[in-house]
């Protein structure tokens, strides 16, 4: 059981990993010169469309990261899926106080400084997801010699 949940959080959190690079230097960078009479429009698209690719590895990554911390991979060291969870939460914490309070401003009443606010904030959600990604090869290189 262990294993499966190992490389399934793997992938995920690599989907994930490899998202929010492609939002901080390439998406959210364009956003934030989205003028500002376009900003609701391409806000809204960027939402449902960001939706449909997030949604399952997020849930995903949280339903394995859940699973390790019950059943911790053979020859892995015990504290590594605590240590996941902390940095998902940080990038799940991000996500729902930094980024989707500014998503739902640049929807509904956009400003100039949105779009750059995406970017700056975006940071702890792009070094939390890279640390998950981390942290997940550890504990597949710590099974693997096993």
């Amino acid at each position: 059981m262990a294993d499966v949940l190992l490389v399934l959080n793997l992938i995920a959190t690599f989907t994930m990993v490899g998202v929010i690079w492609f939002v901080q230097i390439v998406h959210y960078p364009l956003l934030s010169v989205v003028p500002v009479q376009s900003a609701s429009v391409v806000a809204a698209d960027h939402q449902r469309r960001t939706g449909w690719v997030v949604m399952a590895p997020m849930t995903i990554q949280g339903f394995t990261m859940l699973g390790l911390l019950r059943w911790v991979p053979a020859g892995a060291w015990w504290p590594l899926p605590w240590l996941n969870g902390f940095f998902l939460a940080i990038a799940l914490g991000g996500t729902i106080f930094l980024s989707v309070p500014r998503h739902e401003r640049m929807a509904h009443r956009p400003d100039a400084t949105v779009g750059k606010e995406l970017v700056d904030t975006n940071w702890p959600r792009t070094i939390a997801w890279s640390a998950c990604g981390c942290v997940a090869v550890v504990m597949l290189l710590q099974r693997l010699a096993q």
